[in-house]
């Protein structure tokens, strides 16, 4: 029980085990938006953020009574998350198509797509005015960074989005901080290769090895 002191999600998810129903209230409004949000680029579907993120408070609330503190609260939130992305994703069939990426439709989505290009432009040491700007711009990012593994676009998201650190990404999804490293730097490359490719031909490539398989390795590294 290491965080039940210093992590106060932790105290509130506590309260929620006891059937405290204005502690899980908090608990959603605390995280909501970075659920959905991180949903639009985890999830099969960006249209499916929102019922994704509540399907994962769903989890949450009918775990209450066999929760255990034994990491930070927002490490097993992200965890349950990943789990439901990856369930939705495999029950719809996921077929991914870098055409079909829709742009980003509120505010919440700009900030992310802001953020993604942010990343995408540091990892390729690319200036801004090379690439499209605005809309057009959030869009080529966001298929370069969907068209990642989807355990390198995980480990990205925790990563950016949540500032969690290479011991907190490893928890959340149970690979070695070795693991996370290798997925964090094969990202990396992968976006480089994909955004150079659409400078210099107008065309995004996918990465060589976006495939979940290909990652395997990580784990034994």
């Amino acid at each position: 029980m290491r965080y039940q002191q210093s992590d106060p999600d932790v105290r509130l998810m506590l309260r929620v085990r006891d059937d405290d129903a204005s502690a899980f209230a908090e608990l959603v409004a605390r995280y909501e938006g970075r659920l959905v949000r991180l949903m639009r680029t985890m999830g099969p579907r960006a249209d499916l953020a929102e019922d994704l993120a509540q399907e994962t408070f769903m989890r949450v609330f009918r775990a209450r009574k066999t929760y255990q503190p034994g990491a930070k609260f927002s490490t097993w939130l992200f965890t349950i998350a990943g789990n439901v992305a990856r369930n939705s994703a495999r029950s719809i069939g996921r077929r991914h198509e870098v055409n079909e990426v829709d742009a980003p439709r509120s505010q919440d989505a700009d900030s992310g797509a802001q953020l993604l290009a942010s990343t995408a432009l540091d990892v390729s040491g690319m200036m801004p005015g090379r690439i499209a700007e605005g809309s057009e711009r959030a869009t080529i990012v966001r298929a370069a960074v969907e068209a990642l593994s989807e355990r390198q676009r995980m480990a990205m998201m925790l990563s950016r989005f949540e500032n969690m650190s290479y011991v907190e990404i490893a928890e959340t999804m149970d690979l070695t901080t070795k693991a996370v490293k290798s997925l964090l730097s094969r990202a990396r490359v992968n976006l480089k290769e994909s955004l150079q490719a659409y400078i210099e031909t107008g065309v995004l490539s996918m990465p060589s090895d976006r495939s979940d398989d290909d990652d395997s390795d990580a784990e034994d590294s």
